[in-house]
This record gives structure tokens, C-alpha cells and sequence, in this order.
């Protein structure tokens, strides 16, 4: 498989796999996440359940011009009822995708990080990755974290590193290359996220995330362009080249996020990771075209 270089890359290699992975859509009476889930439906690389407002989601037109084979409806009495019965669903295996509709973020996390029938992997760890498609660049950038954890801990950041690199190979890169974000190159106990950034390049030496480059601590700049790095005299395996970057905190991802579509007219999706299957959990900003971004990434990241 060759790496996936754009957003159109993506969509046309799902388009082509002859699976379709199946989507619980919450709460799915909003024009973004019905729009967008009956998109990968007529794409033909996904099914969906409706589940929860179930008769609001039956009049949207459509859901109702889409092919009635691959949608299925499953009512609820309440929101957190349709999150408990949707992340079922996924737990069962019913499902592969959980998809964020109409209701509180919050509800729906309650469901997932129930820690007796929730989606929560072993090591308890859950985050958003970010993948940016940027006009000038020659390929998709991926980066975490923007919505979930406020300042991570190492062990957080060491979970961070390993789905940031799942999902990078998932786009056909078998040699992943991470950058440890921070405003310049050097270890310092004034920003004390960069003191663990040593272990963790020893850890992906040893092979602890398979065939992967990283290093850090890196500025933006240095990690995404091999002319500056040129100019600063600094060797690094990245060779300006990133394609996932780790992010110092929430803050400052979420400010990345935001810039990239305002100043650059990127495109960009997002899934939460560190769950047993991906969860689409789009922003309220988000359009429908969004929004079905994302369920092509999180469909991808199942690869």
C-alpha cells in the first residue's frame, strides 16, 4: 500500500474495500453526523445504526433517500440510554465505529469510560489524535493531543506516542516519524514535559512501538522543514519530516487544531483513541463534510 498523501487518497481507497464497517451513530438526529454517516454509507465503505431519536432521524431526508439495506434504526428512551445501548452495540462487536450526534459529550463519555461496560483499552488511556491535510504539504499530518488531556503524564504521553503511531501506519507509512513538541531544542527543567522526552526515545529505540523515528524536543518549524533545520545546524533522524507530532499539552494542540483551517484553509479530522474501537466526538463547529472526514479516519485507523 502506498501512504495516504490527502484526504481524496483516503476516501478513494475506502471506497474501494469491498467491507463495509459498521457505524452506532448517538443521537444522530443533527444535520453533521446523519449527513456524514449516510455519506460513507453511499461511498459504500460503511452500515450504520441510528440509535436514539430514532423518529427525528427517520425524517431527515437523507436518511430517508439512503440505501435502506445498510441503515438500521435502534430507539432509546433517552440520550443516556442511546449511549449505553450504542456503546454495547461496539463492545458486542456489533459495531465497529462509535459516532457523536445530538447529545452532551459528557453523556456519551460516561458510556464509554464506564469502567464495567465501556470502550476503555487496558491501559486506561484515552485521547483525540488530529489529522490535518494542509495546502503545500505533501502529505497528512497527524498530531494529539486537542481535546481530552489537559497536561499529560509520561505514562500518558508514552500511550499518546503509540496510537499516534498506529494510526500513522495505518495510512501506509511503515516507518512512522514523531516529533516531541516544544518551543525550542533543548531539555529544560523550566518545562518539565521535556524531561521525559529522553525516555522516550530510548523506548522507541529498543522497539517498544515497532519500526519507528523519534525525536525531541523539536520547535514546529524544525520538525516539519529540513531547510530550517539546515539553517539551526541541527542533525535529527526526522529529518524535518514529521508526520505525527506530540503536542507539549492541550492548550497548545487545540491552538494548532484551530490555526490550521483559519490561517491555512486546512482540512481536518479527528477520532478519540485509546478505546477498544474508535469514537468520532466532532466539534460543534464542525460541518457535516467534517464530520465524515473523521468516520473515513476512524474507518482507516481500523486497519
Amino acid at each position: 500500500m502506498q501512504p495516504l498523501r490527502s484526504f481524496d487518497d483516503l476516501t478513494s481507497l475506502l471506497k474501494r474495500s469491498t467491507r463495509r464497517v459498521s457505524l452506532a451513530v448517538v443521537c444522530g438526529s443533527d444535520e453533521g453526523a446523519s449527513r456524514a454517516a449516510v455519506k460513507a454509507v453511499e461511498e459504500g465503505f460503511a452500515s450504520v445504526v441510528f440509535v436514539g431519536h430514532t423518529d427525528k432521524v427517520h425524517a431527515l431526508p437523507w436518511v430517508e433517500n439512503a440505501p435502506k439495506e445498510f441503515v438500521e434504526f435502534l430507539p432509546a428512551c433517552d440520550d443516556a440510554e442511546a449511549a449505553t445501548k450504542a456503546v454495547k452495540l461496539v463492545r458486542e462487536r456489533k459495531c465497529e465505529v462509535l459516532v457523536k450526534g445530538l447529545l452532551h459529550t459528557a453523556t456519551l463519555l460516561r458510556a464509554v469510560l464506564n469502567k464495567e461496560c465501556g470502550l476503555l483499552a487496558d491501559h486506561g488511556v484515552l485521547t483525540h489524535v488530529a489529522m490535518a491535510e494542509i495546502p503545500g504539504r505533501e502529505k497528512l499530518l497527524c498530531f494529539t493531543d486537542a481535546a481530552v488531556i489537559p497536561y499529560p503524564t509520561q505514562a500518558q504521553r508514552l500511550v499518546q506516542v503509540e496510537v499516534l503511531t498506529k494510526v500513522i501506519r495505518a495510512l501506509g507509512t511503515p516507518v512512522p516519524r514523531i516529533s516531541l513538541l516544544h518551543c525550542a531544542e533543548t531539555v529544560s527543567d523550566k518545562f518539565p514535559h521535556t524531561l521525559g522526552y529522553g525516555e522516550i526515545k530510548e523506548l522507541a529505540a529498543q522497539g517498544r512501538w515497532g519500526e519507528v523515528l523519534v525525536d525531541g524536543p523539536l520547535d514546529l518549524r524544525t520538525s516539519l522543514d529540513a531547510a530550517v533545520l539546515k539553517i539551526k545546524g541541527i542533525h535529527s533522524c526526522l529529518e524535518g519530516d514529521a508526520d505525527g507530532l506530540v503536542l507539549p499539552d492541550l492548550e497548545s494542540a487545540n491552538l494548532l487544531y484551530k490555526a490550521l483551517p483559519l490561517f491555512c484553509g486546512a482540512r481536518e479530522a479527528g477520532i478519540l483513541q485509546g478505546t477498544t474501537a474508535p469514537v468520532v466526538l466532532p466539534s460543534r463547529g464542525d460541518s457535516w463534510q467534517d464530520k465524515f472526514l473523521s468516520i473515513a479516519m476512524a474507518v482507516m485507523s481500523l486497519n
